[in-house]
């Protein structure tokens, strides 16, 4: 079926135009009609009437009285007959007992709308007019007004179809406008000219191609920073296996393997990070139910060979046991992205801790470290890809508070970053709606 909205607007308007115009024309038919009965009504009344003071003095000549029937046989141009009582001869179809008024007589074949009226004087009017050409004159009467309307219908169908075409011709110039955008770039819609109806439209595309514009640009400097923190530690990974090839002896070459190993391992945990990070944006793992308390016992577990190598206090405050609907993938990292954050700048023999709260029928994981924290201003900062504070020292890639950032926004969470109630350190915190 056509949903073509053009068609189906003009197809109902003209529709409903032309049931409306028949409505009409049936009502005016009718209306006509009856207004043509009650006009040819007083027109005998208003004759009958004429005649009571003139008949006196205006006999009918001989020749003229004869009976009704044999008039309207003889001179089948009259239309109405007139007849004085008892002047004129009675009808064969005018009975003597009938009261003043209107009456509806049949005299054969014929059917005859008579009019009596009586006067003072011992005189009675008979003013009569055959039913069919009564008939034939209403019809032809209300014909003359049914006519005209008939002929207005299709004419305002077509006009229907003209006006919705016109008015949704800017429509189809948007449509082509926005075929014209080009596809890495798109403008917003100018709303000039068009519809009040549409401008909401138009203005919800605007914003929706403003986020498009927003988020490819985030791609576009994604992309730019990370073909740029790549290149260091691959420039740095040749420049250490050409030094490689120069060593000298045995122990030269265990000497300069060391720092080959690192490259390494840095490179494979910033493509890791990148990964991750493409992954989360994509959002493309299904929810479950997590149980929060079980996974940061994994956590901890995977963590605590990293913490012990630094001298650092990893453990769990389970304050509540927690359950939220979420992808277990995007959850766990974001807990993991954390800890990492957290151990990577704790000091030696710090402490890292792994709490899991509840606040108003929200879950609530925290990390808390004794680390040096973010200054207030850069906690926005924080959160942008590849972004590291200035003066801070240490092998990370800026990657890891983005991709909590992100994955928290594709489960409908928050992070946020907090001063340590404490003593030093920094509280990461990620809240999301409680299972029920």
């Amino acid at each position: 079926m056509s949903r073509s909205l053009q068609r189906r607007l003009s197809r109902t308007l003209a529709l409903a135009i032309l049931l409306a115009g028949l409505a009409a024309a049936v009502a005016s038919f009718v209306l006509a009609y009856s207004d043509a009965k009650e006009f040819q009504d007083d027109m005998l009344r208003q004759i009958a009437t004429l005649h009571v003071g003139g008949a006196a003095e205006s006999p009918l000549p001989e020749s003229r009285r004869q009976d009704a029937r044999d008039i309207f046989t003889s001179d089948p141009e009259s239309r109405i007959m007139i007849i004085h009582l008892p002047r004129d001869p009675r009808p064969s179809w005018l009975s003597g007992d009938l009261p003043p008024g209107f009456h509806t007589l049949i005299t054969g074949s014929e059917r005859l709308r008579v009019f009596i009226r009586d006067t003072p004087s011992p005189e009675r009017t008979v003013v009569a007019q055959p039913i069919d050409v009564r008939d034939e004159i209403a019809i032809n009467s209300a014909l003359r007004t049914l006519i005209p309307l008939l002929l207005l219908v299709p004419v305002l169908a077509l006009l229907i179809v003209r006006i919705v075409r016109s008015e949704l011709a800017p429509i189809t110039q948007l449509s082509k406008s926005l075929d014209e955008q080009p596809a890495d770039r798109p403008q917003p819609i100018a709303d000039d000219g068009l519809p009040d109806e549409i401008t909401p439209f138009i203005h919800a595309i605007n914003r929706l191609l403003e986020r498009v514009n927003h988020l490819m640009g985030q791609q576009r400097r994604f992309i730019a920073d990370a073909a740029h923190e790549l290149r260091s530690p691959l420039t740095a990974l040749s420049v250490q296996a050409q030094n490689l090839t120069r060593a000298g002896s045995l122990d030269a070459v265990r000497e300069r393997v060391v720092p080959l190993q690192k490259g390494i391992e840095r490179a494979r945990q910033l493509t890791e990070q990148l990964l991750n990070l493409a992954r989360t944006q994509a959002g493309t793992s299904g929810e479950a139910v997590v149980d929060v308390s079980a996974m940061a016992r994994e956590l901890i577990a995977e963590f605590l060979p990293r913490a012990e190598a630094k001298g650092i206090d990893l453990g769990l405050e389970e304050i509540t046991p927690l359950t939220v609907r979420a992808s277990p993938e995007a959850l766990r990292l974001i807990v993991k992205n954390a800890l990492e954050n957290a151990l990577r700048y704790a000091p030696d023999g710090g402490e890292v801790t792994l709490r899991l709260l509840s606040e108003h029928n929200n879950a609530v994981i925290e990390v808390v470290d004794n680390g040096p924290g973010v200054p207030v201003p850069e906690r926005e900062h924080v959160f942008d890809a590849f972004y590291r504070m200035p003066g801070t020292t240490g092998e990370g890639s800026g990657l890891g508070l983005s991709i909590a950032r992100e994955a928290a926004i594709r489960l409908g969470g928050t992070v946020s970053l907090h001063e340590r109630q404490e003593g030093c350190g920094l509280v990461f915190r990620y809240r999301q709606r409680r299972e029920t």
